[in-house]
């Protein structure tokens, strides 16, 4: 088998022949050629020399649509912020799922025309499926954030008031997370992701509830303070475990009257959670007022000072909470 020919199944196996050079793409889809080589940088795909055939009419597709964004009005700024972001999750996608397959389908040492056939095989029969699969995830998500920005900003209807709960709201997050993603390989980077859900969901005792994850954080709901508090000063405390394989978290919690629809929460403390969370400092767990007041003896409290946070009038007093003192480090005293 020559050299090449495991890298020409591949581009069989996704049905791609190199027909345009990048100017060509641009000239008809209507783009100038530097703004489409800056978005396939952005993409983080390879650019190629101006005078070799790489692209198809699926290139050219993609950037019509790209022209179709700036014709909306988009800024280029805006238009590159969308396509880093898309590019970010689809390589831990793509790690994730080629790790799968290879583990599944190829042996150890196989040889390259074996692991190329399989790959590609894999390809052909994945391809048409992930496509739908990823624009379900995309419309969902989408759907989600503007149903909490809905609710955030106008608050619950009148009908909707008397169906709130007084919750407390919990995010916790992955400190560096976005700048990790740039000097580790995504396979590692999807599994990172995947541990802070597992610890999450050991640590998520009723009446605490793990209600999704986000990237990369967790969301944790309880209708009681204190266990909620055991359970993200628990999560704290694991992830400081040098075996625990993930970074430092930071943890927000907020509390008040949220509404539970389509299995998630949406309301001020959710919000307000989610703010406190982006500037809590690493390694520490960071609540609002209402929750220092909600909670029972049994933790350590200091004042953080009142911060401004985005979307929220006036300022807010922070408290760090921290275990007991004899407690367990990272555990709550109530244990």
């Amino acid at each position: 088998m020559a050299d090449d020919e495991p890298l020409l199944e591949v581009e069989r196996a996704f049905g791609r022949e190199g027909v345009y050079t990048g100017p060509e793409v641009a000239e008809r889809a209507g783009l100038d050629d530097e703004f489409l080589r800056t978005i396939r940088r952005a993409q983080g795909l390879p650019v190629v020399e101006n005078d070799e055939r790489a692209y198809d009419e699926r290139d050219v597709e993609a950037a019509r649509t790209l022209k179709l964004l700036r014709d909306a009005g988009l800024s280029d700024e805006g238009v590159l912020d969308v396509t880093r972001a898309f590019s970010r999750a689809m390589t831990q996608v793509v790690g994730a799922v080629r790790t799968f397959v290879t583990d599944e389908l190829v042996e150890p040492d196989a040889p390259a025309d074996e692991v190329s056939e399989r790959l590609s095989q894999a390809a052909r029969g994945l391809g048409p499926q992930v496509g739908p699969m990823l624009g379900y995830l995309f419309e969902e998500h989408l759907r989600e954030q503007i149903r909490s920005d809905m609710i955030g900003q106008a608050g619950p209807s009148s009908a909707t008031a008397r169906q709130t709960k007084d919750v407390c709201v919990c995010f916790a997050d992955l400190v560096g997370f976005t700048k990790l993603g740039e000097s580790v390989e995504a396979e590692r980077l999807g599994g990172i992701a995947s541990q802070l859900e597992k610890l999450a969901a050991e640590v998520a005792q009723p009446p605490v509830k793990l209600v999704k994850t986000i990237g990369d954080a967790v969301m944790l709901v309880s209708p009681e303070t204190a266990p909620l508090l055991d359970a993200v000063l628990e999560l704290a405390r694991r992830a400081e475990d040098d075996n625990s394989g993930i970074p430092l978290l930071r943890v927000g919690i907020a509390r008040g009257q949220a509404l539970n629809r389509w299995g998630d929460w949406y309301g001020s403390p959710v919000n307000l959670a989610s703010r406190v969370t982006g500037v809590a400092r690493p390694g520490s767990v960071l609540v609002t007022e209402d929750v220092k007041e909600a909670a029972e003896d049994g933790y350590r409290w200091s004042f953080a000072g009142a911060r401004r946070l985005k979307g929220v009038h006036g300022a807010v007093p922070l408290h760090r909470v921290r275990p007991a003192e004899g407690a367990e480090e990272g555990v709550g005293g109530r244990r």
